[in-house]
């Protein structure tokens, strides 16, 4: 009989990638408050000036981590930071390291990644591909490694419309990448009919894996959209304002008034409290999976983690949820009323955006050269239409993922497991999940709590009357301008 997950994990030692990332952050935190541990070794680079030391005790005095302190103060005795880079040959380990990995490291948990959707390919190739064939290479070597779980994205196959737990043929080899110039590498070409680099070469890096000679045990996690915590280890937390998070934010802040979404269409959103749990699990199966096996060379396996196939929610709920509690609670922070346009049409979008965010943020421009102050509205505008670009995809397609393996992994399941581990997301309660993603994103992306709500209202409602007055003046406006045209 397999052991509970926890057991599992028993003084082992764990090596995480992207550590310091959103999902990564929730893992180690999630590892060390379930789970007896003897050591996390951490990959983490330094970056802007600060060391890898410096970065990691910044991390872990973030609140994310205030129930962990409580409850197991010593933590922080059994992480060891190495300093290293995926872009870097070799990870850029010291010898030192590189031997202590080596002869310590159980179980390997590779979630980091370069997400941004517009990273150059040269860029996205040397962190994404070129960093998990390191990962490999160091797995490899490992004397006492127990399982590995390489984090890829649900939407690693996303020019195909139905996405099953399988591998996929790419256009092209990490081989042939390797032997392209810088030039070649910078080409758009190459990506076929992936919308982004980061899906590219997600695709690519799974192939690598499947190529690996099936020498390790190892499988692969497909997670969907990640949105904020469930539950653990406290509702509503997030740290980043990637995908939907952005777009909620943006809007309930009053900057975004025109959005390409298509409301019919479903949103895979997931938790990622529960993802993590999910990501945990996986690593257990993938260690007992090895273990029962006769030989280790098994095709690795592939788990889809999405909430669509069990609880589909739809762009079009996920709105209304959001705007319910927006007008409970608006953020003091806005800047203008909540009035947004959803819009599928490319040409109409352009239109729209010229109307409800140039022309606003020109007048802004404006007021702010006659205050002698430096105009930026324009720019921010610019910024935020470019990562909007690039999200119209996601936001208007909709995809069928198969999930099987994910559905039996749950099933298999102890109970003790399911209570501490809990990922099934079968008839999903969206209605209380999207009240905390919105009061999460009011909490810790504007920073705001809701001893404010009276001031908030009260500024609302001062933003809605300005609103009125503002289409009022434009309807006049453009009552004039067509007299002028017809009449005059």
């Amino acid at each position: 009989m397999d052991m509970n997950i926890a057991e599992t994990f028993r003084d082992g030692t764990i090596f995480v990638t992207g550590s310091t990332g959103f999902l990564g952050k929730l893992l180690v935190e999630k590892l060390f408050r379930s789970c007896s541990l003897k050591k996390v070794a951490i990959l983490v680079r330094s970056k802007k000036g600060l060391s890898s030391c410096r970065r990691a005790a910044d991390i872990y005095n973030e609140s994310v981590f205030d129930c962990l302190r409580k409850e197991k103060p010593d933590f922080l005795t059994k992480i060891k930071i190495i300093d290293g880079d995926l872009e870097q040959t070799s990870l850029g380990l010291s010898s030192e390291d590189h031997e202590w990995l080596i002869e310590n490291g159980n179980f390997v948990f590779h979630c980091a990644a370069t997400v941004r959707f517009n990273e150059t390919l040269q860029t996205a190739t040397k962190i994404n591909i070129l960093g998990t064939d390191n990962i490999l290479n160091l797995a490899t070597k490992m004397r006492n490694l127990k399982g590995l779980v390489h984090v890829s994205t649900a939407y690693s196959h996303c020019p195909r419309n139905v996405i099953k737990e399988k591998f996929y043929p790419v256009l092209i080899t990490v081989k042939e990448l390797k032997n392209m110039s810088i030039d070649e590498i910078s080409c758009a070409n190459i990506l076929g009919n992936w919308p982004n680099t980061y899906t590219f070469t997600k695709a690519i890096a799974e192939n690598l894996i499947l190529d690996n000679h099936n020498q390790l045990p190892i499988s692969i996690f497909r997670p969907s959209i990640i949105g904020c915590t469930q539950s653990e280890p406290y509702p509503g937390w997030l740290d980043t304002i990637n995908g939907p998070s952005g777009i909620v934010t943006g809007t309930i802040t009053g900057i975004l008034r025109a959005i390409c979404v298509d409301k019919a269409k479903i949103t895979d959103i997931i938790p990622v409290d529960y993802t993590v749990n999910a990501l945990i699990s996986v690593m257990w199966d993938t260690v007992n999976r090895y273990q029962r096996s006769e030989h280790t060379k098994n095709v690795p396996k592939i788990y889809n983690y999405v909430s669509s196939f069990e609880s589909p929610l739809t762009w079009d709920r996920f709105i209304k949820e959001i705007r319910n509690h927006y007008f409970e609670v608006p953020p003091l922070r806005s800047v203008w009323y909540l009035y947004e346009i959803f819009y599928t049409n490319l040409l109409f979008g352009i239109i729209l955006k010229f109307w409800l965010h140039t022309v606003p943020a020109a007048l802004m421009d404006f007021l702010l050269i006659i205050c002698g102050k430096s105009p930026k509205t324009l720019k921010m505008y610019a910024k935020i239409e470019k990562m909007l670009n690039l999200l119209n995809v996601f936001t208007t397609k909709q995809w069928s993922f198969d999930n099987k393996n994910t559905r039996k992994l749950w099933s298999i399941l102890s109970k003790e497991d399911r209570d501490v581990f809990w990922f099934s997301l079968e008839e999903f309660d969206w209605e209380a999940y999207l009240k905390i993603y919105y009061f999460g994103i009011r909490k810790y992306i504007l920073h705001e709590d809701y001893s404010n709500k009276e001031k908030a209202v009260s500024k609302n409602r001062k933003l809605f009357w300005l609103h009125q007055l503002f289409f009022v003046l434009i309807a006049y406006i453009l009552i004039h301008f067509l007299y002028w045209i017809f009449v005059m």
